[in-house]
């Protein structure tokens, strides 16, 4: 049975509603839904999440989203959080395609999105869940009019020598060992990983209701990635970087990217946002990699700027389709 989980400091948001999801290809993700608690709705944000993260790491975020006026619906990746796993080891980060996030998001949409929330539908996605909503972007499958992306999986620092490890993946993933551990990965969570040395966060409360949030949901907190999650995510990333890509990506785009990231590629990320035609970037400084859960001075910033993109007329837009706008709560 598929539940929301709390911790001291982490309180489920009231009043979600969980909602089972099945994919075309026959898994069961976890999906859930939230009403704002302002009087009027000015829409739906999805939040699409990055790798190893489940549902209970976003209370927070839930919580601002709804007191802005927005309604909320969080699901979680396969081989992640509570959704289902294609491998018998629970801890392994695995996809056995990457393109397989297509999937997850169209079955959310089609599922949840399209018949139970208002319009217009938006995205708040990191790390991971950007790569996956600029390639959706780019292919057309994208369900949203307006994309917020957090620090962009669109490289990765983690990896001294990309393009020697991305051949090493496709190899091992050819001789059959795909659903391994990458080499020296375990099952241990990044989440729970102790604070000082961290590459997430310099909030030590937040970093610690997030470990304590990977402890409750235990196997839902998943540890390294398999060798073919590295293998597609290596293909996806070097595709979004070929410079003729941007250009091709119309969805109006804001990305915030952290300035001391040790996990996803900064400059990287700069470097695309410039060839974008409908995108803007914003460079948190002093930020890790998990804007969202920094210290309250970075997320103000962070909150200004979306803000600032996704404002209340928003809501005027995208009824094409004869769904309401703006509706009661």
């Amino acid at each position: 049975m598929l539940t929301l989980r709390s911790t001291p400091g982490n309180p489920v948001p009231p009043g979600g509603v969980l909602v089972p999801v099945r994919t075309a290809d026959g898994l069961e993700l976890r999906a859930a839904t939230w009403r704002p608690t302002t009087r009027t709705v000015k829409g739906t944000i999805c939040l699409l999440q990055g790798r190893a993260e489940f549902i209970e790491k976003y209370y927070e975020t839930i919580g601002d989203l709804r007191r802005r006026g927005f309604c909320v619906v969080a699901f979680d990746w396969r081989g992640q959080g509570e959704s289902a796993r294609e491998v018998d080891n629970p801890h392994k980060g695995h996809v056995a395609r990457f393109d397989d996030y297509r999937l997850d998001l169209l079955a959310v949409a089609e599922s949840v999105l399209t018949p139970l929330m208002p319009r217009p539908h938006l995205c708040l996605a990191h790390s991971m869940g950007g790569c996956v909503a600029f390639t959706g972007s780019l292919e057309g499958w994208l369900p949203f009019s307006r994309l917020v992306t957090v620090a962009p999986m669109l490289s990765i620092r983690m990896v001294s020598w990309p393009a020697g490890v991305s051949v090493l993946a496709r190899t091992l993933q050819r001789l059959g060992l795909g659903t391994r551990f990458v080499p020296f990965g375990s099952a241990v969570s990044i989440a729970s990983k102790p604070y000082p040395g961290n590459r997430l966060s310099r909030d030590p409360e937040r970093y610690a209701r997030n470990a304590a949030a990977a402890t409750a949901v235990g196997a839902g907190a998943v540890g390294d990635p398999t060798v073919a999650w590295l293998a597609g995510a290596f293909r996806a990333m070097a595709r979004l970087r070929d410079p003729r890509v941007p250009p091709r990506i119309t969805v109006p785009t804001l990305i915030v990217a952290a300035g001391a990231d040790p996990v996803c590629g900064t400059a990287q990320t700069e470097r695309f946002a410039a060839r974008l035609k409908a995108g803007h970037i914003l460079v948190l400084p002093d930020a890790r990699h998990e804007i969202l859960s920094e210290r309250d001075a970075i997320r103000a910033d962070f909150w200004a700027a979306f803000d600032a993109f996704m404002p209340g007329s928003l809501a005027l837009e995208d009824a094409r389709d004869g769904a309401p706008a703006a509706i009661s709560a």
